[in-house]
């Protein structure tokens, strides 16, 4: 396979990934088909399309002008089939059930171009087990973005064991092009590198509390006022040659013993699960939640990742 020029783009699923990888691919000029079997969440995704473009106008990331272009190369509708029809690139992101996903890439499959890229937004499934059910595995892989995809840089391309080194390259050449950071995951592991990175910091969050070294809250406040904020400027690699080699050792000597490492989950998880204690959308979960509270985070993460966004990116 060769490098393909790619022009129409189809993105399966409006809901809160969907529509902000559309909303950004439209403002740089992309021809985008946006699916969704569900004509209610196309209307809520209009309307969320319009205040994300807003949002990268007003962190500079595109011009007004291009923010009113946008919505006009947007194409809504709920067949699948017509929708990847003349694509060549499909990015997946329904809900994250596997069995869904593999039905679906087996029909894409069937509507795409031969030459299409397939790719999923998918945050847990290996991209194999995507290109199994296809005749294009060469074509397919994970392009993983991170909410909110448009404010976020980052998208991790998974490669799968047959996914070709133009697939990858073309992918790459399409985010360097829109201001993107597209990082290269070379072998396929579960939670990719991102998530595995987070979950780490979360089991030791978890344990932490659970030991009464620190509460959530001060936890919290740790993560967002010292180390958290250095991480947005520069990567653990970064960080360790910056403080020197032989001082992480020290460190490292002193507490990889210590910090945890079990396979189960912590107790302080499950059970806040199981009284249903689910987080925002249940008014309770390590916080209790008021619509006002839920509000005002979002709108104070909105803001920092604005912020950040308008942050070099190298």
């Amino acid at each position: 396979m060769s490098a393909i020029e790619l022009q129409r783009i189809a993105v399966i699923g409006s809901g809160l990934m969907g529509h902000g990888i559309a909303l950004e691919l439209a403002a740089y000029g992309y021809d985008i088909r946006l699916q969704d079997q569900d004509p209610v969440q196309l209307d809520k995704a209009q309307v969320a399309i319009a205040e994300g473009l807003a949002r990268l106008v007003a962190i500079g990331r595109i011009t007004a002008e291009a923010a009113a272009k946008a919505p006009a190369r947007i194409a809504t509708g709920t067949d699948a089939s017509t929708a990847a029809g003349d694509a060549d690139l499909v990015i997946e992101a329904v809900s994250e059930n596997l069995e869904l996903k593999q039905r679906l890439f087996q029909e894409l499959d069937d509507w795409a171009p031969p030459h299409a890229i397939l790719a999923s937004n998918t945050s847990s499934f290996m991209p194999s087990l995507l290109a199994e059910a296809t005749n294009r595995p060469d074509r397919v892989l994970v392009a993983h973005y991170f909410n909110p995809p448009h404010l976020l840089p980052l998208v991790e391309l998974v490669r799968g064991a047959q996914t070709s080194d133009a697939t990858i390259e073309t992918m790459r050449a399409l985010y360097l092009g829109i201001g993107k950071a597209p990082a290269v995951v070379q072998k396929e592991a579960p939670g990719f590198v991102g998530n595995r990175i987070q979950a780490a910091i979360f089991r030791e969050t978890l344990a932490i509390v659970a030991a009464g070294i620190a509460s959530v809250e001060d936890v919290d406040a740790i993560v967002r006022n010292g180390f958290g904020r250095r991480l947005g400027v520069a990567g653990p690699f970064e960080i360790a040659d910056a403080a020197g080699l032989d001082v992480k050792l020290a460190v490292c000597e002193q507490l990889f013993p210590e910090i945890a490492s079990s396979t189960e989950i912590p107790a302080l998880l499950r059970e806040k699960v199981a009284r249903g204690e689910l987080g925002i959308k249940a008014g309770k979960g390590y916080y209790a939640w008021t619509p006002e509270d839920a509000a005002a985070l979002r709108q104070r993460i909105g803001n920092g990742l604005a912020a950040i966004a308008r942050l070099p990116e190298n």
